[in-house]
């Protein structure tokens, strides 16, 4: 997916590009493109592979100079295009030097943001998702059949009813999809590589989040439901965040990409699904909502890991590892968790 959102909008500036019959903008954009997959995927290896690279000698030195190496291979190309420049021509090269980083920032950053959040858990993945698409299916039944009033002018054919409609739908949806998706060790535990059985596992003891818990229910709700508590699921209340920035923010990626398309007089970024346009048209919502997942994961749910530190701890030097160990020991102890006597 990322390969191809990526293809279908250098491909738009390539057009304009190979007009002036310039060097190497095809060659390094893809260049580009390696350079910043091997970074961050390179980061994902050393985060959630720690103790399989640790096995293999071959992969340690990689890991080990990972940031340094991908600077190089980023240097290399910059030093390429900089040779690649040809006079008469230098603002539209750098037009396009910029073209390629914004289509990286767009797709590659993105597209990793969503394999950081698959690894929270798979619900993580697809409430987000699935919200998205709701939101887009319902606006369109609503306005299609209620919508009355322009909502803006990149798009006229989206309404105030349909926006609003599929705002409300949207929320419901994705309160009943969590709460089925809660129920399951598969979507809620955080996917973790085992290595010694070489593969991923989800399997936990479900967080808080996805524990069931008895909410009581607001005065003013009790008079038109009849309940005075309610059982629901910690994560239930997530998704509401969740539904919402992708009813009434996620929409917004939509418009700048019919802004982008109307710039360049194009109707679709390619013809990849016939009549429905390129991967891109399909997904140009989703970037916006992966980014804001990852940002709500890491300012309101994620805590320490044990796991990932355990993982951190057992790549380290002998010496390191024994004295972090005396280092926790004596704070332990400090804290009255541990008996003085087991000093040692």
């Amino acid at each position: 997916m990322c390969l191809k959102c990526y293809h279908e909008i250098i491909t738009i500036g390539y057009r304009v590009y190979h007009s002036y019959d310039l060097p190497w903008f095809r060659s390094l954009s893809w260049y580009f493109l390696l350079c910043v997959n091997y970074f961050f995927y390179g980061e994902t290896v050393a985060d959630y592979f720690a103790t399989f690279v640790q096995r293999r000698e071959q992969l340690q030195f990689l890991i080990r100079y990972h940031r340094f190496i991908s600077f190089a291979l980023y240097l290399a190309g910059f030093c390429m295009f900089v040779l690649s420049l040809v006079k008469k021509h230098y603002r539209l090269q750098f037009y396009m030097f910029a073209w390629t980083h914004v289509t990286l920032l767009i797709t590659v950053t993105q597209s990793h943001l969503v394999i950081q959040n698959l690894f929270e858990g798979m619900i993580w993945f697809l409430v987000p998702i699935s919200s998205v698409i709701c939101n887009d299916i319902t606006a369109y039944i609503f306005g299609f059949f209620f919508g009355r009033t322009p909502l803006i002018k990149l798009s006229p054919k989206k309404t105030w009813e349909g926006f609003i409609g599929g705002f409300f739908s949207t929320v419901v949806f994705g309160f009943i999809f969590s709460y089925f998706l809660a129920q399951h060790q598969y979507f809620v535990c955080p996917v973790e590589y085992n290595s010694e059985t070489n593969r991923f596992v989800t399997e936990c003891e479900p967080s808080e989040l996805f524990q069931m818990k008895k909410y009581s229910v607001p005065p003013l709700l009790q008079a038109v439901l009849g309940w005075e508590t309610v059982n629901m699921y910690p994560f239930q209340m997530h998704s509401f965040a969740l539904s919402t920035f992708a009813s009434l923010i996620g929409p917004f990626g939509g418009f700048f990409a019919s802004g982008f398309k109307r710039a360049f007089k194009i109707k679709d970024f390619a013809d990849t699904i016939p009549g429905h346009g390129g991967i891109m048209d399909r997904f140009d919502c989703q970037y916006l909502m992966a980014t804001f997942v990852h940002v709500y994961i890491t300012s309101f749910i994620r805590g320490p890991n044990p796991s990932k530190l355990l993982k951190q701890l057992l790549i380290l030097q002998p010496e390191q590892q024994l004295s972090v160990y005396k280092t926790l020991k004596s704070h332990l102890v400090e804290k009255g968790i541990l008996q003085p006597s087991l000093r040692g």
